[in-house]
Order: structure tokens, then sequence, then C-alpha cells
């Protein structure tokens, strides 16, 4: 039988740039996803668990609450892109942290107006 094993460096490379000076280490080993990613994505699975909890309804408010959160990744992302300031891993992990969440509330909020509205 033979097993093959898949290299999640070579996986990831299709989502994000990964690169190392933006990537956090563990023991010399670089995480599959840059630092902004692991935030995104942790962001994305704690907001996934706690909403199992604690319910809330998918209104306005909550709608523009998500934009919000997205707005620090933006900021953090286009001041970096452009030049004027280098962002740090720990700024990357905490605004793609609050911009996850802002996307799964996001995405959630669209979709439960298409399923319970139009």
């Amino acid at each position: 039988m033979l097993v093959h094993c898949v290299d999640s460096m070579e996986l990831t490379k299709y989502i994000c740039h990964r690169i190392p000076e933006r990537s956090f280490f563990i023991k010399g080993h670089q995480f599959p996803v840059c630092a902004r990613c692991t935030g995104f994505y942790t962001g994305l699975i704690v907001y996934l668990i706690l909403h199992v909890f604690y319910k809330h309804p998918y209104d306005l408010r909550v709608f523009i609450m998500s934009m919000i959160l997205m707005i620090p990744v933006a900021i953090d992302g286009v001041t970096q892109y452009f030049g004027p300031r280098e962002s740090t891993n720990t700024i990357r992990f905490i605004t793609g942290f609050a911009g996850g969440i802002g996307l799964i509330i996001f995405l959630k909020t669209i979709l439960w107006w298409i399923i319970n509205v139009l």
C-alpha cells in the first residue's frame, strides 16, 4: 500500500504568500500561512465555536459590525503595501483575527438574508 504524505506548505501556497518574515515559527518550523492568515483562520474558528453557544440575530446592526471588524485589517494591509509603515506579525495576527470574525459574520449575514428574506 502506497501512502502519500501531503506537505501542508505545498497546499497553502494557493491561499497565502507565506513570506517567512511575515510568518510565525515554532521550533524553527514556519507556519503554513502568514501571521495575518493565521489570525483570519483563528478568528473564523473561534467565532464558529462560540456561535454554537451564543446565538445572535443577523440584522443590519450585526452586518455593520462585521464590516467595522474588517476595517483594521484593510488599513494594516494597505498602509503596509503602499509603504508608509511596516506592520509586525503581532499586529498582522490581531487585525487578521478581527477581520476573520468580521468576514464570517458578514458571510453568514448575507447567507441568512438570502435564505430567509429573499
